[in-house]
């Protein structure tokens, strides 16, 4: 079936574009890059994500860059990328501190994790670890892409979070760093214990270059702000009691001055050690769920993801730039079991008796293409022709039972794109524009339902979906200082086919025409605008996006488990950041605002009624930091104010009542390496999750509190 998104938002896009001039200043979204002298522009950076070569401040959308201190400040405080962004960015949903990162949302909408423009999520069945796929040992930068973005095609409806690795070594001989660190909760506790070691290693030679590097980490049990232990989520997947090895390898070879090859290997593994069984809270009480020492039964959550690229460029083919990458992903969830209702077949055992647990497989395989270059005889336009491709075969199955919970689906795409930039008034205006064609079949053979859903007969089919995406945009440089730009775009991916298959509860169902698969397709239009100049930098960004037939998780209460429903959305939301050198010699104030808004149809006549809740949108935020750079001697004390929030139409239970955490760090470099000091939860702050404060309301399993105080020391080494 072929499917159209709305002329007439296509419409008001074009007019948004072409009306930029009427931006007013305002603050708005920093970039979050720093380097050991300063504030880095994020206007001369060049955005891979992006696609392009021209530098950001030519594109006409929101992009923040985590520069390598920056993450690795981050990271020394939070422990991984996901917990980075979520600090740095207020349109970031809190995070779920679980390996599971289901709910978690940028501006509103789920983001595409990418490793270098390789997608991690899964679009047949989203397993929700896609956070946690690389060590951040491994990664050199971060790339954030604020909004649809049709140069990544399938999944960045909510933005792009590329994960950029090291790169070869610059220099000929051998070089590299190390690293060893120690955590503790703030009451010391033995098993509260966890450690990292972590190191990397480049050669190069002439020519050839290669770069190998391994990171073992082991983390203990979590406490909350009163001492208690925080209770495991044995089913979605743990990161405290756990440990992870990540496996990193990058070979290249510069053939001549503009044509290098490089190939990337990474493996990486998280595992729960299984060393604690759940207590339940009592949410009447207030109380939290804890844990405590017990075997839990059959495996424990895990992720294991490997991937392998080979990527051509060349930055003078022809006059242009060409960027050819091929790669190889695979991956295996497996998730702890239980003896939910979900579970349950009579003809197998007692109601109430079946145990179970679920692996979420999944292997994909794509190239991505693209070249770039000047149009001869039209100056300033410079142009982009691309071709992506994927297949993806996906399955989760029963792994004590060895039933099939959703059935082995396949996922073909290809998509065609062009993109074009012409600057104007020496380079004081860009217009751009670019459209993408996506087509999409899918391949589902015919299947029955688990028990619990019915035994369901399923007719197969290979139903597929067509979309042209279209793209445009105006930045205006009316002087040295402002830049003020507005855009439209429409994003597209597929929803969670795998959740939607397996909890068809019908009779008569034909996966040809079933309408719940069809994909989701986002109409987003941006304005915004950026001011520099002297000690202050502030931008910012108002945003809206509609999906006729969005993608929302819906609490099933007979199951306990969220499924998906297809329903209206509309976001639309704020985001402020201001940046101000103080008079303070190396003291820098940063001070950040997102209200964001959701509602949805939840009776499907076209007008939405209900606002979206914690699982599917993060609340009001307020960030604020003090950092320090002088000499050898780098500090940051920072804090994130969560605002409460009802949501209209929802369970007044998953009411968010907000909370405020602060964390610090210091790190001196000293003749022995970089020496570092973190502080996560300065405060010793109790607080409940984000996520277990405004879900599922009578699960007294799923009832966490937030991470207490947590210190981390450690020593950093290059050579």
């Amino acid at each position: 079936m072929a499917l159209r998104t709305a002329s007439a938002a296509r419409v008001r896009g074009v007019h948004l574009a072409a009306g930029a001039s009427l931006i007013a200043l305002a603050f708005g979204t920093q970039a979050f890059a720093q380097t050991k002298s300063g504030p880095t522009e994020v206007s001369e950076l060049v955005i891979t994500a992006a696609r392009t070569t021209l530098p950001a401040s030519a594109l006409p959308m929101t992009v923040d860059i985590v520069d390598a201190d920056t993450l690795s400040q981050q990271v020394s405080i939070s422990g991984s990328v996901v917990d980075a962004i979520s600090s740095l960015s207020p349109s970031f949903s809190p995070t779920r501190q679980k390996l599971s990162g289901s709910g978690e949302t940028l501006r509103g909408r789920s983001p595409l994790f990418a490793i270098n423009g390789i997608p991690q999520s899964t679009p047949i069945r989203d397993g929700s670890r896609d956070g946690f796929t690389i060590d951040p040992f491994f990664i050199d930068h971060v790339e954030l892409i604020y909004g649809s973005n049709a140069l990544q095609g399938i999944g960045a409806t909510g933005g792009v979070v590329n994960q950029v690795t090291v790169g070869p070594p610059k220099e000929d001989g051998l070089s590299g760093r190390v690293l060893a660190q120690v955590s503790s909760d703030t009451r010391f506790h033995g098993d509260g214990l966890g450690w990292k070691t972590a190191g990397l290693a480049g050669y190069r030679a002439g020519a050839f270059d290669a770069t190998l590097g391994l990171a073992y980490e082991s983390r203990g049990a979590f406490y909350d702000g009163r001492g208690r232990r925080i209770g495991v989520d044995n089913t979605q997947g743990e990161i405290q009691d756990s440990t992870s090895t990540s496996i990193f390898g990058r070979f290249g070879w510069q053939i001549d001055e503009s044509l290098r090859i490089d190939l990337v290997a990474n493996r990486f593994e998280l595992k729960g050690d299984g060393d604690y069984v759940i207590i339940a809270g009592d949410r009447t009480k207030n109380r939290p769920a804890s844990s405590m020492r017990g075997t839990i039964q059959g495996r424990p959550a895990a992720n294991r993801v490997e991937t392998l690229s080979v990527a051509v460029t060349d930055d003078d083919l022809v006059g242009g730039d060409l960027t050819a990458q091929f790669f190889y992903n695979r991956s295996r969830d497996t998730f702890g079991g239980d003896r939910s209702a979900t579970f349950q077949d009579a003809r197998l055992a007692p109601i109430g008796t079946l145990f179970d647990q679920s692996s979420n497989q999944s292997e994909k395989m794509g190239a991505r293409i693209g070249y770039e270059r000047e149009i001869p005889f039209v100056p300033g336009l410079n142009t982009t022709f691309g071709l992506d491709t994927m297949k993806d075969r996906t399955e989760q199955s029963l792994i004590q039972t060895k039933r099939a919970w959703v059935p082995p689906t396949q996922f073909q795409s290809i998509a065609p794109f062009v993109q074009a930039n012409l600057a104007l008034l020496d380079d004081r205006l860009h217009l751009a524009g670019g459209l993408r064609y996506e087509s999409v079949t899918l391949k589902v053979s015919d299947y029955t339902t688990l028990a619990s859903y019915g035994s369901r007969a399923v007719g197969g089919g290979d139903p597929s979906f067509e979309a042209t995406l279209l793209n445009g945009g105006i930045v205006v440089k009316p002087t040295q200082s402002l830049r003020l730009y507005a855009s439209y775009a429409e994003g597209y991916t597929v929803p969670d086919v795998g959740r939607i298959l397996r909890g068809v509860n019908r009779d008569g169902v034909d996966v040809d025409s079933f309408l719940d698969i069809n994909p989701v397709v986002s109409d987003n239009q941006e304005i915004g605008a950026e001011w520099k100049r002297g000690p202050i930098e502030a931008t910012a960004a108002y945003f809206w996006s509609t999906s006729k037939l969005g993608q929302l998780l819906v609490l099933n209460p007979a199951t306990a488990v969220y499924d998906v429903q297809r329903q209206r959305v509309e976001i639309e939301g704020l985001e402020l950041n201001v940046t101000a050198k103080t008079p303070v010699p190396g003291v820098t104030a940063s001070a950040g605002y997102a209200k964001l808004k959701g509602r949805a149809d939840s009776n499907g006549d076209g007008s939405t009624d209900i606002d979206l809740d914690g699982a599917n949108i993060s609340p009001d935020r307020f960030n604020f930091a003090l950092s320090y750079q002088q000499g050898p001697l780098a500090a940051r004390l920072q804090s994130q104010t969560y605002l409460q929030r009802s949501y209209e139409g929802a369970d007044p239970r998953n009411n968010f009542q907000g909370y405020t955490l602060v964390d610090a760090t210091v790190r001196y470099s000293a003749p022995v390496g970089d020496v570092f000091f973190s502080v996560q939860n300065l405060f010793d702050e109790q607080y409940l999750s984000y996520s277990s404060d405004t879900s599922n309301p009578a699960d007294n399993l799923r009832y966490f509190a937030g991470r207490g105080r947590v210190f981390t020391v450690g020593l950093e080494r290059r050579f």
